[in-house]
This record gives C-alpha cells, structure tokens and sequence, in this order.
C-alpha cells in the first residue's frame, strides 16, 4: 500500500503553527515578557552568577536512566536557580568546566536561543563513540565505532566531553551540534529560570500552537521489561484499575515463566500481545515497543498481529538505522510507526518524515537539544500533520520536562508514565506523578519546570557542591 503524503494545505496549515511556535524558541526572552505583558528589559536581571553541580548519595534510590546522582543548577545575579539531572541515559562528565566558560556572565535571554540552536549531525551519533586521545592533548575526542553494547567506560565522555565534537571534523556551520547534552541539560534550567522570573510555567511561554490552553494530557501506563510471558496481562489489568486509560507493552524475553524450552523472543512477544488484548478488552488503547529487538521479517509478523487486535501503534520496532525497512514496515501495516528516540539530528526526522519512515515522530529531550531543540522537532513533525510523542521514562524532571513538551505542542496528546508510577517518585522532590480518577495528569502550575526540589531533602542526600 502507498502511505498517506500529507498535503500541501496540511503542510503549510502545520507550517503556520509552527512559525508561532519558532518564534518563542528564537526569541524567548520576548515570549516570557509577552506572558506577564511587560517589555523585556522590563524583566529582572537575568545575567547568569553561578554554574553549580550537586554531588548525592540517593541510597536505595534506581533510577528509570541510570541516574548518577548530579543535579546542576544555573544561578542568576537576582539568585533564581534552575535546575536539571544529569545522567538521564548518557554520561555527561566535567559538565562544570563545560558551563563555566559557556554560560557565567552571560544573560539568561541572550545565551538560551544559541545553545540548542543549530541543526545537528546528521546521523546516530549518540550510540557511536569511543573515547581516543589526539597525540599532545589531554581529552578524548571523537572517534567512529559501534558502542551501543558498550563495554564499561567505552563511549563515556567522547564525542561529548567538554569540547564536543571539537577535532571531528564533523561541525554544523553555526559550531554546534545535537547530540550535546551538556548544553541540552543547560537549556532545561534556562527554561526553568525564564519560567520563575515571570511566575509562569514553561509550557505557557513556549507558544507551540496550543496558547497555554491544555491543562491536562491523557496518561497510559508504560510497562518494565518483564522476564515472563505470564507477567504482562494481569497487569494490564491492575493499570485500568489504577484509572489509566492506555497500556503500552515493552516485552522482556518472551520466556514462560516455567518452560524449560527456549521459544524465539518474538513468538513470546505475539502470545504477550494476544494475552493483554484478551485481558484488556476490545475497547482500551494498547500501544507495544519492542526497542528495536526486531529483524524486518519479525517485525512484519509481529505488526500484522498488532493490526489484527488493534494496537494503537508498533514503536521502534526494528533497529532505527535500519531507514528502508522502517520505510517497508509503515507501507506494510495500517497501525501507525512510532521512531525518534533514537534519531539525534533535526535533518535527520525532516529525512525520516518526507521518507515515510516514520508515521510518530518520538523525541527524547536530552538528544534532541533540551525545551529548545524538541519543540523545533514537534513542530516539525506538526507541519506535516503528524503526531509527536515525547518519551516520558525517568525521575521526576525528566517527567516533567517531556509534560511541558506536550502541554506546549499542539500534536501530542499522550502522557507516558512508567508502571508502576512509583518508579519515578524522587528522594528530593515531594510531588508524584499520578493520573486521576479520569486518567488524566494536571498541567503544573509552580513556575519554571513547575515541581519544587525539597531542599531540606537536598541537604539531607548533598555530599558536597561543586562551583
């Protein structure tokens, strides 16, 4: 079958959400002012002070990503500070000597629309790296080689260590590049100070299409990998309970739980998907994400069965690279490909989009550039009328990041919260995401990312503070 091409009146419909959308990411400081009706240099001092980086111990704490226990912070002249995690997923080592010479002494509104501003490497550069040493320099610097496996420190502060991509070869016009998480973890406390120096949330000043108007977003609940077949339906049944109205399958082995026979993952993964629709019912929304475990031919399979019990869509169901089997896989299924988490480059989803590799565009914030590259992505992926389905799977400012993503974007309508909801509740941070009694999650109303760290629970876990 032909996919779907948007057309011309979509696209430029899209296109004029996404110019008001872009001119709050290019000119934030106008945006924040425009929200409380003041002029910019009516805005308090905003020249950045101090770069700071919480060192803790979190104890029996497990982070959803890896979580290493670093929060950074951003500190104005006037002493608002914002703040974000870092180790969300990928190390981010020496990110002090980074921000130091990047961001002290500057201001808030002139350095936020620079950092995640450029359009990136082409390519799937965050899952590509080994650290090796230039002769007569001391960093590591960019070098090719396939680390998605990686072995322990392989991969760990190379192409993104504090030079970036420096010596690569590989630089964008403007000098930046995506991934940089360095800068993505800046441009999230960026966001958080705009929103505290006007009272606001961030959502309300990112003008994205929506206005500030959502107040809510609809939640389902997004499963662990678990280790048996049997594992997967009777907890689809306690999360409709839980008043969720949508389950999203992330299928561990395909393992019996006391088979003393090895079944191919997949098989195990069409019982689970059969098993869950039996258990949910004809009517409630089940979405299933393999994380690329597929070969063309399983996923072929596995989606004609998803189509059959009605999955609401197939995410990331062979390996991302892998562009012309997306293109193969979408042509041949009706339920929609969901694919971005791990696309690292603007062009690259223009690339995938026009291609009809993709029918979902997915986003993680830390590779796509922070509040500032994702929202060039979701209104990208809004001008050619397609969906946008920020990845929601952390601690609680990873949550609440991706929230304010799809608060803003006029295309994104799902909230993904990790089941059991429990996993992401955080030492510091008193709020727990949960959805109510309709199954919805409430728009925050706390300025900046809009949920306050517990300082005295800082205090309690801080081993020492880097500045």
């Amino acid at each position: 079958m032909q996919r779907k091409r948007p057309s011309r009146r979509e696209f430029l419909s899209g296109s004029v959400t996404a110019a008001a959308g872009l001119a709050a990411i290019a000119n934030p400081g106008r945006a924040a002012a425009q929200a409380v009706g003041v002029k910019p240099a009516d805005l308090p001092n905003l020249t950045i002070r101090e770069v700071r980086v919480y060192h803790t111990d979190l104890g029996s704490y497990h982070s959803l990503n890896g979580e290493r226990g670093e929060l950074v912070g951003i500190v104005t002249e006037g002493g608002l500070e914002g703040n974000y995690t870092l180790g969300n997923r990928n190390a981010t080592p020496n990110w002090l000597e980074w921000a130091k010479p990047t961001l002290v002494g500057k201001n808030v509104m002139d350095v936020l629309p620079t950092l995640c501003s450029t359009s990136g490497l082409r390519g799937t550069y965050g899952f590509n790296g080994e650290p090796y040493v230039p002769p007569g320099q001391t960093g590591p610097r960019w070098n090719g080689g396939q680390t998605f496996h990686r072995a322990p420190g392989v991969g760990h502060g190379s192409a993104f260590d504090t030079d970036a991509l420096n010596g690569s070869g590989l630089m964008t016009e403007a000098g930046g590049s995506w991934p940089n998480w360095y800068a993505a973890a800046a441009d999230v406390c960026l966001w958080d100070i705009l929103g505290k120096v006007v009272n606001q949330p961030v959502y309300k000043l990112l003008s994205g299409g929506c206005g500030g108007t959502k107040d809510k977003i609809m939640a389902y609940a997004s499963s662990t990998h678990h280790p048996a077949i049997e594992d997967y339906a009777p907890e689809v049944v306690k999360v409709k309970a839980d008043g969720f109205k949508g389950y999203k399958i992330h299928p561990g082995p395909g393992e019996h739980r006391d088979s003393k026979v090895a079944i191919q993952g997949y098989i195990g993964h069409m019982e689970i998907i059969k098993q869950v629709r039996a258990a949910a019912g004809d009517e409630f929304m089940l979405a299933h994400d393999p994380v690329q475990q597929y070969n063309r031919y399983e996923a072929v399979k596995v989606g004609r069965l998803l189509d059959e019990l009605d999955y609401a869509w197939f995410e990331d169901p062979i390996r991302t690279t892998d562009e012309e089997g997306l293109i193969e896989l979408a042509a041949a299924l009706d339920l929609p490909l969901h694919v971005g988490e791990f696309l690292y480059s603007i062009s690259d989803f223009a690339g995938y989009i026009s291609r009809g590799a993709l029918d979902v565009v997915r986003l993680i914030a830390d590779n796509t550039g922070g509040i500032s590259g994702s929202m060039r992505v979701g209104l990208l992926a809004d001008a050619f009328g397609l969906e946008c389905t920020p990845h929601n799977w952390g601690n609680t400012l990873d949550l609440a990041l991706h929230f304010h993503l799809e608060l803003a974007l006029p295309n994104a309508m799902w909230f993904e919260m990790p089941y059991p909801p429990s996993l992401s509740d955080h030492p510091y941070f008193d709020y727990k995401f949960r959805p109510d009694k309709d199954g919805y999650v409430h728009a925050p109303t706390e300025p900046g990312l809009g949920y306050p760290i517990n300082r005295a629970e800082l205090d309690k876990v801080t081993k020492r503070i880097d500045r």
